[in-house]
């Protein structure tokens, strides 16, 4: 059986979600963060040697980062849910949205929260760089959603679960939302989902489940 060793507030929300979508019975082991830090705790480090989530375990397998996670859970348990057929152009989308998330999206979002967090520097980084570089990405991606309705085309994938955290990470900056809708919109058909709400009643807190 799939263990999601699942830390409060973090990524592996999505695993709790895909797996929920797609009926799959797991169990969740807490891991809460430090409160000063808002580290996840060294016990962690007892799964995976980077001490991250999220992180599952199935049987004698440990699988660690989103991106790869979910391609295990869809490749071995899907039957063919969640993912576009093999050569479609929405197959070739899925595949590119999957590794965005984390690869594009993510990283100026991070380097935000952490000169906010810590006030590194004089704000110039932020202002030359950072923020120029969410403003590109997150107009992209306003621009994409009004091509479908969801990211691989019309049908919902696992590529959707996979960009919905940098997603809700802007849907609760007021600055950033506002002028998306197609960002907003997508976060609300998401929230809607049972699949989604059955994860959050497992999963306990997750302060981005809402939007501004």
């Amino acid at each position: 059986m799939i263990v999601v060793h699942h830390l409060n507030n973090s990524r592996s929300q999505r695993v709790l979600w895909l797996l929920e979508e797609l009926g799959i019975e797991y169990k969740i082991e807490f891991y809460e963060r430090d409160q000063k830090t808002m580290l996840a705790p060294a016990s962690l480090r007892q799964i995976h040697p980077l001490g991250k989530s999220p992180v599952i375990t199935d049987d004698e397998k440990t699988v660690a980062e989103s991106g790869a996670i979910v391609e295990y859970i869809v490749g071995r348990y899907g039957n063919g849910r969640l993912i576009p057929a093999f050569g479609t152009k929405e197959r070739l989308r899925y595949t590119y949205w999957l590794h965005y998330a984390e690869g594009s999206a993510m990283p100026p979002l991070v380097m935000n929260l952490i000169f906010n967090r810590f006030g590194a520097g004089d704000g110039s980084a932020n202002s030359a760089f950072i923020a120029p570089q969410i403003e590109l990405h997150f107009n992209y991606i306003e621009g994409e959603l009004g091509k479908s309705t969801w990211f691989a085309g019309e049908e919902f994938t696992a590529a959707d679960i996979q960009m919905s955290f940098p997603l809700e990470l802007v849907g609760m900056q007021a600055e950033l939302i506002s002028s998306r809708p197609k960002i907003k919109q997508f976060i609300e058909r998401i929230h809607a989902r049972p699949a989604y709400e059955r994860a959050l009643e497992r999963g306990g807190r997750y302060d981005f489940a809402k939007t501004i």
